[in-house]
């Protein structure tokens, strides 16, 4: 009796377990589980898909860090100028006979190719004309202009060059150059603002201005040139107080600065 009932036991305990091992192969066997083994990029038939489809060429794609990167770098400079051309020296100029004749002169005078035509420059270019150097009281300003050796003065009765005793001659800008003290001159203007007052910020002294009556040329005080280059001076009252009516009557002073 012991022995029946063992083996009747036993085997509903062996049915379980084939059951139990048959469970897992008919899991993996199933649709489902095989859907789910696959990879992502494979499900729905993907990868039949791409591989009918051309191989298309992939550019590489920069990462947004490195795009941020270059964001951020400058732009190519653009490339320099070429230089000017080099002024011819005295060797390169067809001077023709002239050339042993030239370098004569300029061993004579001791001067190098642009210091002899500027000496020629000075002596031939303004005729009749020599040049006068001047400045301020502290030296900042400085300039040189070409006139007479005898000045006719200006001696005006308006209201600011009474103030200042601004007696000046006049010349054409192209007669004069400012040699250096740009930066240390400051002007002054009132009623047309035609008349430009430059004076020294420094110290104050109004060496050259821009005359109203002559607005393209320049208005030079005397008494601010350097001696040794004034022969003689003639002054000339002008009536400024009543401006328009002296500039109507006046014959010569519109035309001052031209050439």
């Amino acid at each position: 009796m012991r022995r029946a009932r063992s083996g009747a036991a036993a085997k509903p305990r062996g049915q379980k377990r084939s059951g139990a091992s048959r469970a897992p192969a008919a899991a993996a066997s199933a649709p489902g589980a095989d859907r789910a083994r696959r990879p992502a990029g494979q499900a729905g038939g993907g990868s039949r898909a791409a591989a009918r489809q051309p191989s298309a060429k992939r550019r590489p794609q920069s990462s947004p860090r490195a795009q941020e990167a270059g964001a951020g770098e400058p732009p190519p400079e653009p490339p320099l100028p070429p230089p000017p051309p080099a002024a011819p020296s005295a060797s390169e100029l067809d001077l023709g006979e002239q050339r042993e004749r030239w370098e004569t002169f300029q061993k004579r005078q001791r001067l190098s190719f642009e210091g002899a035509a500027k000496l020629l420059l000075d002596t031939y270019e303004y005729q009749g004309l020599v040049k006068h150097t001047g400045g301020c009281h502290c030296g900042a300003v400085r300039f040189e202009v070409w006139a007479s050796a005898d000045l006719h003065i200006f001696d005006c009765n308006c209201s600011i060059c009474k103030k200042k005793q601004n007696r000046h001659f006049i010349v054409p800008a192209s007669r004069f150059k400012l040699l250096k003290g740009a930066e240390n001159i400051t002007t002054y203007t009132f009623n047309t603002h035609k008349a430009q007052h430059t004076f020294c910020k420094r110290c104050g002294v109004q060496s050259f201005y821009s005359p109203r009556s002559n607005p393209g040329g320049f208005g030079i005080a005397p008494h601010c040139l350097d001696e040794g280059t004034v022969r003689s001076v003639v002054v000339e009252e002008f009536n400024g107080s009543d401006w328009e009516k002296a500039m109507k009557e006046h014959k010569t002073i519109k035309s001052m600065s031209k050439e």
